[in-house]
């Protein structure tokens, strides 16, 4: 086609597109991030490009009720707190939910998953503060501050901010186990309370979201990985009732989702707890790009795309196995209503060796008022 120019405005009922055609196969390929080139207006956007690594949640909160009884003067007494992930090196910090009048507290953590807090009387005279609850708050270190992802955060088994790098090869981040059999990477939105919209925003069935990233694997060793949309962040299809997600594993173990091929890539969503696994026509290769797109309609049914290509998705139920499905433009049934979803991306390891994955981008849509 030869070039075109237009005197007035160019518009579109339905977007514009960045497309590609394969001079073998004729097959037509969408590179568009979101639904069109232009954004629409009635839509609210967000996009994770990773210009800041993420890393471990910020902190850990541990708490119990406590009655210090009364305190001489010139007295300390300690009291151990768990608070789970905890570990020698993290700055800890206690509060009372009470005036603790002259007495000063403070807290180091003094093993895993522990932190002892000691309260000082140096008020001059015995003091006796009322029950209440004593909280303690953990920072990690190296946890997310302005050096960090303020968007996003890691989890995962054994999971720390030192496997979250850079590939001097390729954009973005590469998130990579600890190097034990079941150690996981993940990949999720900020959890703290008012950090960031890609949390503080609802990702609902009924608000038609659409869903994208890229990844790529690195190698095909002994893993399982997993990318969309959940309501936990795990790659087990059982866990979550509702869901609509891209997975990929080399075997059966620690996946807890019983697939038949294990070259393919599958597509997994759940309506009320009843799952359908979609098994693509795709052999996932290592070293190679993967545009996974998600895209929820007004009527709630899914479909999904992979490097710009829709594919079909199975209409028939089964938590093992999996439905072999071609190139088309079928979607899911009617998802379950106002259920609230959370972008996920994560790799765990089957084996005791450590897994890659690299993560380019993310970006999430949805219409501003369902």
């Amino acid at each position: 086609m030869s070039n075109t120019t237009f005197s007035g405005p160019v518009r579109s009922e339905n977007g514009f597109a960045i497309v590609s055609k394969n001079a073998t196969t004729g097959t037509v390929s969408n590179r568009t991030r979101h639904t069109g080139t232009t954004k629409d207006s009635n839509r609210y956007y967000l996009e994770e490009n990773f210009e800041r690594l993420p890393a471990i949640n910020a902190y850990l909160t541990g708490s119990e009720t406590k009655d210090w009884g009364s305190i001489a003067d010139d007295t300390e007494l300690e009291e151990d707190v768990t608070v789970t992930g905890a570990a020698l090196g993290d700055v800890a910090i206690a509060a009372m939910g009470v005036d603790t009048v002259a007495a000063q507290l403070t807290a180091s953590v003094t093993a895993a998953d522990t932190v002892t807090v000691v309260i000082s009387n140096v008020s001059g005279s015995a003091i006796d503060l009322a029950s209440a609850t004593l909280t303690v708050r953990v920072f990690k270190t190296g946890t997310v501050s302005f050096s960090k992802n303020q968007n996003f955060e890691v989890s995962g088994t054994n999971m720390t901010t030192a496997l979250v790098t850079r590939n001097a090869d390729r954009a973005g981040i590469i998130v990579t186990t600890a190097g034990a059999d079941q150690d996981q990477a993940i990949l999720t939105t900020h959890a703290d309370s008012g950090q960031t919209a890609w949390t503080g925003t609802v990702w609902g069935t009924e608000n038609q979201v659409e869903w994208e990233c890229s990844l790529n694997p690195n190698a095909i060793d002994n893993q399982w990985w997993w990318a969309g949309l959940k309501l936990t962040h795990v790659p087990e299809s059982a866990t979550d009732a509702n869901q609509a997600y891209f997975t990929f594993g080399t075997d059966n173990d620690n996946s807890g989702t019983s697939l038949s091929d294990f070259t393919k890539l599958h597509f997994i969503h759940s309506i009320a707890d009843t799952d359908y696994i979609s098994q693509l026509p795709i052999t996932v290769a290592a070293n190679t790009t993967y545009h996974l797109r998600i895209k929820i309609d007004s009527d709630r049914k899914a479909t999904i795309f992979v490097n710009g290509v829709q594919y079909n998705v199975t209409s028939t139920a089964g938590a093992t196995g999996g439905t072999a499905v071609t190139v088309g433009s079928s979607k899911t049934a009617a998802l379950t209503d106002d259920i609230d979803l959370i972008p996920s991306i994560g790799i765990e390891a089957n084996a005791g060796a450590a897994e890659l994955l690299d993560v380019h981008y993310t970006s999430i849509s949805r219409i501003i008022y369902e």
